[in-house]
C-alpha cells in the first residue's frame, strides 16, 4: 500500500473514531503492520504541529483533537464553553484527580476537606474522569482517573506537559 494512502487511512480512522484507538486496532482494520502505522502517526503528529489538529497519545491509543490555541474559536462554534461551566469545586477535584490518580472519593475528600460527590458526578458526566478500577481496601472503593477528553479539555497531548506538582506547590 502506498505510504500516502496509509497516512490518509490513519488520519480518517483518528478523525472518525471519536474515541482513542489503539495501534493494534488500527493495524487490524487497515491490514498493515504496527511499525508502519507508528511511523505514519509520528509523521502526522509532526505535520499537525503547524495546523489546527493534534494527535494525542494515551497509553497505546491515539486520539485526534483540535489545537489548544484554537479553543476559543471552537467553543464559539460549538456554543459550549465547558471550561467556564465547571464550578471551582469541580476544577479543584479535577486537579486532585489529575495529580493523584488513581484516587478514591474518600481520598479526594480528605485532601479537600469537603464532600466531592457532586463534583465527581459532574466530571464523570462530562467525560473528564472515569472509573479506573477498585481499590484493594475494605468496601472496595472506586478509583478515579483522567480521560483523553480531559487532556483535550486542558489542551495537552500527554501528561508530561502538565506542570510538576512540586512546581505548583512552590509557586
Amino acid at each position: 500500500m502506498p505510504k500516502s494512502n496509509l497516512k490518509s487511512q490513519i488520519e480518517s480512522l483518528l478523525l472518525a473514531s471519536g474515541k482513542p484507538i489503539s495501534l493494534k486496532e488500527m493495524a487490524r482494520i487497515i491490514g498493515q503492520n504496527m511499525v508502519d502505522i507508528q511511523k505514519e502517526i509520528n509523521s502526522l503528529t509532526q505535520e499537525y504541529r503547524e495546523r489546527g489538529l493534534r494527535i494525542i497519545k494515551q497509553g497505546e491509543s491515539y486520539f485526534m483533537v483540535t489545537a489548544r490555541e484554537n479553543a476559543e474559536t471552537v467553543a464559539k462554534f460549538l456554543n459550549e464553553e465547558l471550561r467556564y461551566e465547571l464550578s471551582p469545586a469541580a476544577l479543584e477535584v479535577l486537579a486532585i484527580v489529575v495529580y493523584k490518580q488513581p484516587i478514591t472519593r474518600a481520598e479526594i475528600e480528605d485532601i479537600r476537606g469537603a464532600d466531592s460527590s457532586k463534583s465527581l458526578r459532574t466530571l464523570m458526566m462530562r467525560g473528564l474522569i472515569c472509573e479506573t478500577g477498585r481499590k484493594e481496601a475494605p468496601g472496595r472503593p472506586i478509583l478515579y482517573g483522567t480521560t483523553v477528553k480531559m487532556m483535550a479539555y486542558l489542551g495537552i497531548e500527554n501528561e508530561k506537559q502538565l506542570p510538576r506538582l512540586e512546581e505548583l506547590q512552590s509557586a
